[in-house]
C-alpha cells in the first residue's frame, strides 16, 4: 500500500484547511459551501455551469443564514431516529396544515430518487406548474434542499421560512418527550415554504424508509417506488422485502403508485400494499418502460413507452442506463399526476417532454466537473449505488484508465461498494471528508487492500491531496491520455470535492 505526499506548495487546494476548519463545530450537513447559482426552468433553457447556491455575499444574511444553521445543528442530526411521525404531526397541526395546501408526489426507494424528483420538477415546470422541491441529502449547501420553480430557495427565503416557523417548534419541542430532529425541523420549513409561494405541486423524497418518515405527513396522489436494494439495514431491514415493507408506507389509499423495477420480494410487498389501501399500481417494464435507448454526445437518447403513449428522441443530459430507468419513471409519475393512465390515455404533449427532458441536471450523479484529466463525480454510497456508476463510466467515457477516489460513511458496506469498483478502477486512493460519519482513511485503506491489492491502494487523509494524487496519476504517463478520475464513495465527498476542483 503506497503512500503519497504532495509537497507543501501553495496551490490549487490551499483554502481546504480553511473550508473544513469552518465546518468543525457543526453539523456536516449544513455545511454551505461556496458554490454558484442556478435555475432550471425548462423555459429558461440549459442550467447555470454550477447547479448549487453558494454563501450568501451580503455579511448580514450569511451571519443570519449561519445562525440558523447553527440553530439547526443543536438538534438530533439524520443519523438519529426515533421512528415516529407524531412529533411531524404536531407541528403541522399548529401551522395549519400546509402539506394539504396542495397536490404532492412523494417518492421513496434506496437509489436514485433525487435525479428522478428533479426529473419530475423540471417536467411539471415544463407544463408551467409552479413547483417545490424538497429532497436530500444536500451536495453542498443546505438550502438545496428547499427548491421552489426548480431554483433553491434564497439564503434570505430560508431564513424567514425559518424564523416563521421558529415559535411553533419550539411550542412543539415544549409538549413533546424529545425535541423536533434536525430533518424534521426542516421537512416543516419545506411544506410552510410551498404553502406561501403558493406552489401548484410538491415534488417530496423520503429522507429515509417511508411509514415513519418525517415526510410522511403528506397525502401523496402519486407515489414514486425507486429501485429498492440494501441499505441502512439495521434500521430498515436485512433484505429488499423487509426494506420495501417500510417503504410501501408512503402508498395512500386511492393513490397511483409507479413502481420501478425491483426485485421480486420487494415487488410483493408492494403490490400487496397497493392492494390493501386500494391503489393503482404502474410498473416498469409493462404499462411504461425504456423503450430503445442510444449514447450521444453529453448523455443519452431515449425512445420511453409512458402510460399514453411512445415518446421518441428524448434527449437526456445524463449518463448510465439507471438514468434512464429514472427518466422512464419521472415520465410515468408525471402522467398519472395529470390523469393519464386513469382519466384518460393521451400523452403529454412531446415537444414540452423533450425540452424538459434536454433541461435536466442530476449535480453529483456521474457528473463531469474538469476535463484533461477528465474528473467524474458520483455520490453512489451503496453497492447498488456503486455498480450503476461503474456500469455508466464503462459506458459512456471509455477511459483508458481509471484511478477512484473513495471516502465513505463509516455506518456503509464499504466492502461492496469497493468491490462493484474494482473491475473499473486501475488504482485506488482512499481519503476522508470532513464529516464526523466519515471512515478513517486507514481503516478504509485496510479494506481496500483486501479488494484491489497493495500495489493499487494509495492514501491521502486529506480530501485535497488525495485529488491531486489522483490526477497526477492519472496524467503521469504519455500512453494513458484517456485516462479520468472518479471521486464516489459519499454525498459529503463529493459536495466538497465538487467545491476543490471547481475552485481551481
Amino acid at each position: 500500500m503506497s503512500e503519497h505526499r504532495p509537497s507543501d506548495q501553495p496551490g490549487e487546494y490551499d483554502d481546504f484547511d480553511e473550508i473544513v476548519g469552518a465546518e468543525t463545530d457543526r453539523d456536516p450537513d449544513l455545511a454551505v459551501i461556496e458554490a454558484g447559482s442556478r435555475t432550471l426552468r425548462a423555459q429558461a433553457g440549459p442550467s447555470a455551469a454550477d447547479d448549487v447556491p453558494g454563501r450568501p455575499e451580503d455579511p448580514e444574511v450569511d451571519r443570519a443564514l449561519r445562525a440558523v444553521e447553527q440553530d439547526l445543528a443543536g438538534r438530533w442530526g439524520e443519523t438519529k431516529l426515533d421512528p415516529s411521525i407524531e412529533r411531524i404531526q404536531a407541528l403541522m397541526d399548529v401551522l395549519g396544515d400546509p402539506q394539504r395546501a396542495y397536490p404532492s408526489i412523494h417518492i421513496t426507494g434506496t437509489n436514485g430518487k433525487t435525479s428522478t424528483a428533479r426529473m419530475i420538477e423540471t417536467l411539471l415546470g415544463a407544463f408551467e406548474l409552479r413547483t417545490g422541491r424538497y429532497t436530500s441529502p444536500h451536495v453542498q449547501s443546505v438550502t438545496e434542499r428547499i427548491s421552489l420553480d426548480g431554483a433553491p430557495i434564497s439564503a434570505e427565503r430560508f431564513i424567514e421560512t425559518y424564523d416563521d416557523i421558529k415559535a411553533y417548534v419550539e411550542m412543539v419541542d415544549g409538549a413533546q418527550e424529545h425535541r423536533l430532529s434536525f430533518f424534521e425541523v426542516l421537512t416543516g420549513m419545506a411544506y410552510a415554504a410551498f404553502a406561501d409561494a403558493p406552489v401548484d405541486a410538491a415534488v417530496v423524497e423520503v429522507g429515509m424508509g417511508g411509514s415513519w418518515d418525517a415526510t410522511n405527513v403528506i397525502d401523496g396522489s402519486v407515489a414514486v417506488i425507486t429501485p429498492i436494494a440494501l441499505d441502512h439495514v439495521d434500521r430498515l431491514g436485512s433484505t429488499p422485502g423487509e426494506i420495501a415493507v417500510e417503504k410501501a408506507g408512503i402508498i395512500k389509499p386511492g393513490s397511483t403508485v409507479i413502481l420501478a423495477q425491483q426485485p421480486v420480494d420487494a415487488a410483493q410487498a408492494m403490490l400487496k400494499k397497493a392492494v390493501e389501501v386500494d391503489a393503482t399500481v404502474a410498473r416498469e417494464g409493462m404499462e411504461f418502460g425504456v423503450v430503445d435507448r442510444e449514447i450521444a454526445v453529453g448523455g443519452q437518447l431515449l425512445t420511453l413507452r409512458g402510460l399514453g403513449g411512445q415518446y421518441e428522441q428524448v434527449f437526456l443530459p445524463l449518463y448510465g442506463a439507471h438514468q434512464a430507468h429514472n427518466a422512464a419513471v419521472a415520465l410515468a409519475a408525471v402522467e398519472a399526476f395529470f390523469g393519464i393512465g386513469a382519466q384518460h390515455a393521451r400523452p403529454l404533449d412531446m415537444d414540452t417532454v423533450r425540452k424538459a427532458f434536454a433541461t435536466v441536471s442530476s449535480p453529483g450523479r456521474l457528473e463531469v466537473v474538469r476535463r484533461s484529466p477528465t474528473v467524474v463525480l458520483d455520490a453512489a454510497h451503496n453497492p447498488a449505488g456503486a455498480r450503476a456508476a461503474a456500469d455508466g463510466i464503462t459506458e459512456s467515457f471509455g477511459f483508458s484508465r481509471l484511478i477512484g477516489v473513495v471516502g465513505a460513511s463509516d455506518d456503509k458496506d464499504v466492502r461492496g461498494v469497493l468491490e462493484a469498483l474494482e473491475p473499473i478502477c486501475a488504482e485506488l486512493v482512499v481519503t476522508q471528508n470532513s464529516s464526523h460519519r466519515a471512515m478513517d482513511a486507514d481503516e478504509l485503506a485496510t479494506i481496500a487492500v483486501e479488494v484491489f491489492g497493495d500495489d493499487r491502494v494509495q492514501v491521502e487523509p486529506r480530501l485535497d491531496d488525495a485529488l491531486e494524487a489522483a490526477i497526477t496519476l492519472a496524467e503521469e504517463e504519455a500512453e494513458f491520455a484517456g485516462a479520468g478520475v472518479l471521486v464516489t464513495g459519499s454525498v459529503i465527498t463529493v459536495g466538497e470535492a465538487r467545491l476543490l476542483l471547481r475552485r481551481s
